[in-house]
């Protein structure tokens, strides 16, 4: 086979029509374009959330696409969770006009977690949470509440260990071994 060689205005211009495609296709939509359904965003927050992506400043700059706050608070309390359920019926969210909108979620709570004490004081209930997801510069982005981390049972757990394994001090090893013990008893 004999193949010639593309020349340099054959590439500029593949380039360019490939640029075009990316730039006219939906590659927002990862991020919140708002031809999409405004859940997604709030189900990629929440799925981060629930992994722990909001335990430390390193962490938390994988939500920043997904959120309309610049800071993350510091927090000394977390919610652990057995999961959430985003509510799909569009009946049941407050809809304010076609950029803003309140989405409900169930939390399967479990308990509270005091990072300072390494403590955890169970709490099983189920919370309900309206999510304001709203078009913050031509995209979605959720805006309200900015509550504490809402994290799954077994990231919290394995967290704690990673506490343990980096302790020096005797008596706080000893709590977070408590806590890591309590951890693991938890329905």
């Amino acid at each position: 086979m004999n193949f010639k060689t593309p020349s340099i205005r054959q590439v500029l211009s593949l380039a360019l029509v490939l640029g075009l495609i990316l730039i006219s296709s939906d590659g927002r939509a990862q991020t919140g374009a708002l031809t999409k359904d405004p859940s997604i965003i709030l189900k990629k927050y929440l799925e981060l959330d629930l992994k722990g992506a909001r335990l430390s400043s390193f962490t938390w700059e994988s939500q920043r696409p997904y959120v309309g706050w610049k800071e993350e608070p510091v927090w000394g309390q977390l919610v652990v969770v057995g999961g959430y359920t985003v509510i799909e019926e569009i009946d049941q969210w407050d809809v304010k006009n076609n950029l803003d909108t309140v989405i409900p979620v169930e939390y399967k709570v479990l308990g509270s977690l005091y990072l300072e004490k390494a403590v955890f004081l169970s709490e099983p209930r189920v919370d309900r949470i309206g999510f304001r997801v709203k078009a913050v510069n031509g995209v979605w982005r959720v805006v309200e509440p900015i509550l504490p981390p809402h994290v799954g049972q077994k990231r919290i757990l394995n967290y704690v260990k990673q506490a343990i394994l980096e302790e020096t001090d005797r008596s706080r090893l000893a709590a977070l071994t408590a806590l890591r013990d309590d951890m693991r008893v938890i329905r």
